[in-house]
């Protein structure tokens, strides 16, 4: 499993899980930051600093929310 990033990110890009995450998983998109999935090793730290509530983990995801794990697959599969 990993954490994702949704909605309240895109515009803000406060960015203060970049620096806590300890397997630099996470880089910032045009439009919000994402999470590598396949990297993530679910530890929680960007969790507890988001400003904007804006990281699930990825079973908490609802449907309508599945878009964000994989608009973080395509942001990851064209790097």
């Amino acid at each position: 499993m990993a954490f994702v990033i949704l909605e309240p990110c895109q515009g803000e890009k406060a960015g203060e899980c970049v620096s806590v995450c300890p397997v630099d998983c996470i880089e910032e998109g045009p439009d919000q930051f994402y999470i590598d999935p396949d990297i993530c090793i679910d530890c929680g730290a960007c969790l507890a600093v988001c400003p904007v509530d804006a990281i699930v983990e990825e079973y908490d995801l609802t449907p309508d929310q599945e878009v964000y794990l994989e608009k973080a697959e395509e942001f990851f599969a064209n790097k």
